[in-house]
């Protein structure tokens, strides 16, 4: 299998995209907004996706909560992060990571991309992270977003923990430009990697940010950078056992540095388990498979195994009932309606969208 997760463009594969899929054999798929009309729709497609693949592939999606809910079209969206901080039930969250769970089941997701472990540091700032953060300081985030986590993976969606190490340190959007943190080593083992350290045992993958650390490395964001990866996240914190993987590559932060179509095999070289290929699927994934073919096999090795490990427990889709479909989003309905909606709560990227 190739370790790529890619993009769909639209409601149905074409014929392009089954040609692709069918050779490359992703890892896996990510869905947004752009590729879900109906109920209906969705589970026909990622059943689609299922049958011209090899292996059970991993089929993710943002299902946050708040304005990150891919499903909005088609289901009542979660409370965010922000308005659980705000009215701090942790019943409710746990709720919410159930029903969420059991919503992306139903139409074939297994895999979240979700919790957000961002500290809140700039809460004015565009930086694409607006109501997404549970909270500024560490332990509120690891008990708000460890209830929310805890119970999506107690009813079968494997989680991603998100933007390892601290997107919530930048100030601009890396949707749109490359962020830059000062933040040293040692700040981020005073905050912003608590959170993730301490819910290790309970977050099956990662998920890298598209910013620029200075003082930890001065050339590459962290999301291709092996000093961060490599040697930080899996040497020095220990997360040799968890899948990780790139922000998706499409954004401008990495696009504009790697206009030739190498970042994949930097986010490889640099210690990524898996790529994340978004939005410019058919137009490059080919290229970029056989530029990773050519990289040594053992630095695959691992990954082979991390992904056998993330197999074994990996939720299968729900049978489909239009009776379990309504009585889930009749819960979320009813959960939004108990925690009270922030003012002016909107996306802040049209990425966020998609």
């Amino acid at each position: 299998m190739t370790p790529f997760i890619l993009g769909i463009a639209g409601t149905t594969l074409t014929d392009e995209e089954i040609s692709l899929f069918s050779d490359l054999q992703p890892v896996g798929f990510i869905l947004f907004s752009r590729n879900i009309e109906s109920p209906e729709q969705t589970r026909a497609l990622t059943d689609h996706l299922r049958s011209i693949t090899n292996e059970e592939p991993l089929i993710a999606i943002d299902q946050e909560g708040g304005h990150v809910t891919r499903t909005a079209a088609i289901a009542p969206a979660a409370p965010s992060a922000a308005e659980f901080a705000r009215h701090h039930q942790p019943a409710l969250m746990a709720q919410a990571g159930a029903l969420t769970a059991d919503l992306l089941r139903l139409l074939g997701v297994n895999w979240n991309f979700a919790p957000v472990l961002d500290l809140d540091h700039h809460p004015g700032a565009s930086n694409s992270l607006s109501t997404r953060c549970w909270g500024r300081d560490p332990q509120r985030v690891i008990d708000r977003a460890g209830m929310w986590n805890r119970w999506l993976r107690k009813r079968g969606v494997k989680s991603c923990a998100k933007h390892f190490p601290a997107c919530g340190r930048a100030t601009s959007d890396p949707h749109h430009d490359l962020p830059v943190s000062k933040a040293t080593l040692s700040d981020l083992l005073a905050e912003d990697v608590v959170p993730y350290t301490a819910l290790m045992p309970e977050l099956d993958s990662i998920m890298l940010a598209h910013v620029l650390f200075k003082a930890i490395d001065p050339e590459l964001p962290a999301s291709v950078s092996p000093r961060i990866i490599r040697d930080f996240l899996r040497g020095q914190l220990g997360f040799d056992h968890h899948l990780v993987l790139t922000d998706d590559l499409d954004m401008r932060a990495i696009a504009d540095r790697f206009p030739d179509n190498t970042d994949v095999t930097a986010a490889l070289e640099a210690g990524n388990d898996l790529a994340l290929i978004c939005h410019t699927v058919t137009e490059r994934a080919r290229d970029a498979a056989d530029r990773v073919a050519k990289l040594p096999p053992s630095l695959m090795a691992d990954t082979e195994k991390r992904l056998k490990r993330f197999h074994k427990k990996l939720g299968g889709p729900l049978v489909w009932s239009d009776e379990t479909w309504q009585k889930t989003c009749d819960g979320l309905a009813k959960l939004r309606a108990e925690v009270p909606e922030l003012s002016g709560e909107t996306g802040d990227s049209p990425v966020t969208t998609y």
